[in-house]
């Protein structure tokens, strides 16, 4: 896997661009995504991606998907994550054990996100499912 970082015009916005030429803005001027914010796009894009995967296999109705994720970082530098909080808000006709299955599952075998970030930072989920 191999990204290219480049700056877009400005050295403080910056252009991420994957092998696929996906690309993303990056930076630290309120103009763009900061790159510890893009770390919890990421904890809620890969565990989306498997949430949806799991629960059409267990032939659950979800019919849309939100998530909302909120990091508490350390004061002193590295400012790293101290704790990671994701919340699903499941839309459809979906069983509650089946949910809370799909995201146990996500969360502690599939997602290499939020994997590899409980190294560093408690990850803590909740769910609910709104029926529409």
């Amino acid at each position: 896997m191999k990204i290219q970082l480049k700056t877009d015009g400005a050295l403080d916005l910056f252009k991420a661009t994957n092998e696929s030429g996906h690309s993303i803005a990056l930076g630290n001027n309120g103009k763009a995504t900061g790159p510890m914010q893009a770390v919890l796009m990421a904890a809620a894009g890969c565990s989306t991606i498997d949430i949806v995967m799991i629960l059409q296999k267990m032939k659950q109705e979800l019919k849309n998907i939100e998530v909302e994720v909120e990091g508490k970082r350390r004061e002193e530098i590295p400012r790293t994550y101290t704790d990671i909080h994701l919340h699903y808000k499941l839309y459809g006709k979906i069983k509650e054990k089946k949910a809370e299955q799909a995201v146990q599952s996500s969360l502690e075998k599939y997602c290499s996100v939020s994997l590899m970030l409980e190294k560093a930072a408690k990850i803590t989920s909740s769910f609910e499912i709104i029926e529409s």
